[in-house]
């Protein structure tokens, strides 16, 4: 198949200037991070993204979910300028407007507030495995008890608390033996994949857990359940309608607190503010990062005010958190979701959805579609009744995807994974969708 627009990519992948810096690299910089495919960048505006070589891509993967506002947001970077021009960094140690500004901002949009009339309170840090392992400091904290329950394919993070957690792909805890310990893991219901018998599988886990708590784990001593409303890395699965808020009377039935990791579906991505008010459930303690700051390192513990008030002076703190660089950047960020973002998240995402569908008309490798607003996967499978996952062919069609100008992300067995920018236009989606044809038959026509 002719790919459209073809002048885009006007090197061979990588090109030279990519290629030389890809060398360069490699002598100095750790070769732990996960890199797919050899794309080097140099600016961005928006969806679009150039490399060093002038090649110019869509960026579906928007920094793994963290450019929400899309590249370069003209009053993202006003604000990032404007703070700048009068200090860089003060220290949680006192006080400043932009720290302010966002917790307050923070507060207003927070699920306890807009769904349960409660008041919240934030704690600021660098990044979503930080915001973690402050939330579990927290629970921990606040209730006493010493044990956690977590759920498999999940991702919270490379810290050794989060990385306790952490259950997506065994390779993140390969070598880092033993973790935090009190953490069990519990199935997170996946209809398409099922586990359990019968048709709901969210009624299926939640008695798991019961059935845990009569025999091997007291539910007094568990201090939260950490859960994500959407699970990201493990292959943006969307859970059964009603488990959440059975996870929610289950832990009011027992003290445990629920911490909801909205690091990756929070601020906008799926066409709300955050994943949970799709279900209106409320939970205790949330995290959050990624697109919080648009692309600036910024994370936050939000929390009931009833539970965070209980933190003593010097109970937990940083040295960067609140910096005013990235909370302005946040500020700005959270203006624009609230002003028409997440609106616009909503409907692309439903077109884009569509859209997916139809393409799944022609692809019988296409075994199911699933997400919310513009956090969307696509899950591919081998041609048998087992529907077994088709992992080689999903690498495949991402890296067939970079040569032809479109930025894509994996996740979980075999899922590609749509995050764009929440500014993304149907016309982009329109154009993301001709290129994802022709690599899904470049990579079909390759096995």
């Amino acid at each position: 198949m002719t790919v459209p627009n073809p002048a885009h990519i006007k090197t061979t992948l990588p090109g030279p200037k990519a290629a030389a810096m890809i060398a360069r690299d490699a002598e100095v910089i750790s070769p732990s991070y996960p890199r797919d495919y050899p794309f080097a960048m140099s600016h961005g505006r928006g969806t679009e993204v150039w490399d060093v070589d002038g090649n110019r891509f869509l960026d579906f993967a928007a920094g793994i979910a963290v450019c929400a506002t899309g590249h370069a947001h003209p009053r993202v970077v006003e604000a990032v300028k404007s703070a700048a021009d009068r200090f860089l960094h003060i220290s949680s140690d006192y006080w400043h407007e932009q720290m302010l500004g966002l917790g307050e901002r923070l507060a207003r949009v927070a699920p306890m507030q807009t769904l349960a009339g409660e008041a919240a309170m934030s704690f600021l840090c660098q990044s979503g495995t930080e915001a973690v392992e402050g939330a579990l400091k927290l629970a921990r904290y606040v209730t006493r008890r010493p044990r956690y329950i977590g759920f498999l394919g999940g991702f919270h993070g490379r810290t050794m608390g989060s990385l306790s957690f952490t259950s997506s792909k065994y390779t993140q805890q390969l070598g880092f033996a033993p973790t935090m310990p009190g953490v069990t893991h519990v199935p997170y219901p996946n209809a398409y994949r099922p586990l359990f018998a019968g048709a709901d599988q969210g009624k299926a886990v939640l008695d798991y857990i019961r059935m845990l708590f009569e025999r091997s784990v007291p539910a007094a001593e568990v201090a939260a359940f950490l859960v994500e409303p959407i699970q990201g890395e493990g292959g943006y699965i969307v859970p059964p309608d009603g488990f959440l808020a059975g996870l929610r009377e289950l832990c009011d039935e027992h003290g445990i607190l629920l911490i909801f990791d909205e690091v990756q579906s929070g601020v906008g991505r799926t066409g709300k503010m955050f994943a949970c008010e799709h279900t209106g459930v409320v939970p205790d303690i949330m995290t959050l990062a990624k697109g919080l700051g648009s692309g600036l390192p910024i994370g936050a513990v939000v929390a009931k005010k009833s539970i965070m008030s209980q933190w003593k002076r010097g109970a937990h703190g940083n040295t960067y958190g609140g910096n005013p660089i990235a909370c302005a950047a946040a500020n700005a960020t959270l203006d624009l979701v609230t002003e028409g973002l997440a609106a616009n998240a909503a409907a692309t995402g439903a077109h884009f959805m569509a859209r997916l569908h139809e393409l799944a008309l022609d692809y019988p490798c296409i075994g199911e579609l699933r997400g919310k607003g513009l956090m969307i996967g696509m899950e591919l499978v081998e041609g048998d009744a087992a529907r077994t996952p088709a992992r080689a062919l999903c690498d495949t069609v991402v890296t067939r995807a970079f040569h032809n100008g479109l930025l894509l992300l994996s996740c979980g067995t075999s899922t590609v994974r749509f995050m764009p920018p929440l500014s993304v236009s149907t016309s982009e989606i329109d154009e993301a969708m001709l290129l994802l044809r022709a690599s899904l038959d470049q990579a079909l026509a390759g096995r």
